[in-house]
């Protein structure tokens, strides 16, 4: 038997590519002979990101780009086309939170900022949309087209302070099932939709938020740990096998689905 999980040759593009999370997992796929798009409005960290890959003998493409910007995508459709020939996944991995669009503890949802509110559900979910538009006519033309989203914890349980955010997140859950579902039925079964619903992972996004100025848990951390049976934070090599799951043969039959990878957080109750 053909090994499912064999991803030689395979173009991947992936929004937000040189942050944190997307950063990891573009090098990981590369070393499983994955060809790698990264997508970012960072163009130091993206060059400097395709330099590692390159030095490690992978193949890497950086491209400037503007998640909420559909002209600018489709330019770097074309210039990802030119280059590699093709397009045969999507990770849309974009996206963040800013201050205003958060519940601190000294306030309330009436001091909720509509406009950063509004910036965070345009760059989680419209972030999400629109390159999945610019790019599934490229992925349908594939055998085995795949989109993965990047859901969150938060997309299934509204977590305190983050209202912006998990609304986001949360209407990206609901989109990944109303995207599988109408690529199936009017492209085909062989294009399937996706997302991963990472627990939690310290990250530049919310370092604020779980580490004090010497580095040690704030009380958020303590209580996000004390849910979580697992009893630590999530490393971002942690998400690389169920990617790589979700873009490869061996989740053929699998869409529409949301694998959660959280170290037990969202089973956990008393």
């Amino acid at each position: 038997m053909n090994n499912l999980f064999d991803l030689k040759g395979n173009v991947v593009v992936i929004t937000g590519g040189a942050g944190i999370l997307g950063r990891g997992i573009g090098g990981y796929l590369a070393e499983q002979g994955a060809k790698i798009v990264i997508l970012d409005r960072d163009e130091a960290a993206g060059k400097a990101l395709v330099g590692d890959i390159e030095g490690r003998g992978g193949d890497a493409l950086f491209l400037t780009t503007d998640v909420l910007n559909k002209e600018v995508l489709e330019k770097n459709r074309e210039d990802i086309i030119a280059h590699y020939g093709k397009i045969d996944v999507l990770l849309n991995a974009a996206g963040g939170n800013m201050s205003g669009a958060t519940i601190p503890p000294d306030k309330t949802i009436l001091d909720l900022e509509i406009d950063a509110f509004r910036k965070v559900v345009d760059l989680n979910l419209f972030g999400t949309v629109i390159p999945s538009m610019v790019f599934i006519p490229e992925l349908a033309k594939q055998e085995k087209g795949s989109i993965v989203n990047f859901a969150s914890i938060s997309s299934l349980r509204p977590l305190t302070r983050v209202v912006g955010y998990g609304c986001a997140k949360a209407a990206i859950a609901n989109f990944t099932k109303y995207l599988a579902a109408e690529l199936a039925q009017k492209f085909g079964s062989h294009l399937r939709v996706n997302a991963i619903v990472p627990g939690f992972f310290i990250t530049q996004q919310n370092e604020s938020l779980l580490l004090n100025p010497d580095g040690s848990f704030t009380d958020r951390s303590k209580a996000i740990l004390g849910h979580t049976p697992f009893n630590r934070f999530g490393e971002p090599e942690e998400l690389f096998g169920t990617i790589h799951y979700l873009i490869s043969d061996a989740s053929k039959f699998v869409t529409g689905t949301l694998a959660i990878v959280d170290g037990g957080f969202d089973a956990y109750t008393i």
